[in-house]
């Protein structure tokens, strides 16, 4: 037990961080089945989209659009890669910094978000 925490008020907070925990999962699910059927795309990869449309150049640094979003380095590198394989967004490496890459949005890419992002937000209202 957390010190100075009392067993009623550990499991208040328990139960709290379980509803938040169910709360995502159902709208997460909600929204990778929504975007998939209608878009093609999983939440991931609409939440790079989502980022790399919200960036002023709609370019970032593939480890900035990793610390502003929920992935891992690995799987943001394997849904990039996804986003690349479908043309909607293209990687290319710094000339300043050859270690340094930068994912850019295409104009598909772009498309892509106007479309998917009608279906997301509808979802989120739904399920928030």
């Amino acid at each position: 037990m957390v010190r100075g925490m009392t067993g009623a008020r550990e499991d208040v907070i328990v139960q709290r961080w379980r509803d938040v925990l169910a709360c995502y999962s159902n709208v997460s699910c909600a929204l990778d089945r929504a975007l998939q059927d209608a878009h093609g795309i999983g939440m991931s990869e609409f939440e790079a989209l989502d980022r790399l449309v919200d960036a002023t150049c709609e370019q970032r640094r593939m480890h900035d659009l990793a610390g502003d979003m929920y992935l891992s380095q690995s799987a943001l590198s394997r849904t990039v890669a996804r986003l690349e394989r479908a043309g909607l967004v293209e990687r290319g490496m710094c000339d300043d910094d050859r270690r340094a890459i930068f994912v850019t949005l295409t104009d598909a890419g772009r498309e892509r978000h106007t479309e998917a992002r009608r279906t997301q937000r509808a979802v989120l209202a739904e399920h928030l």
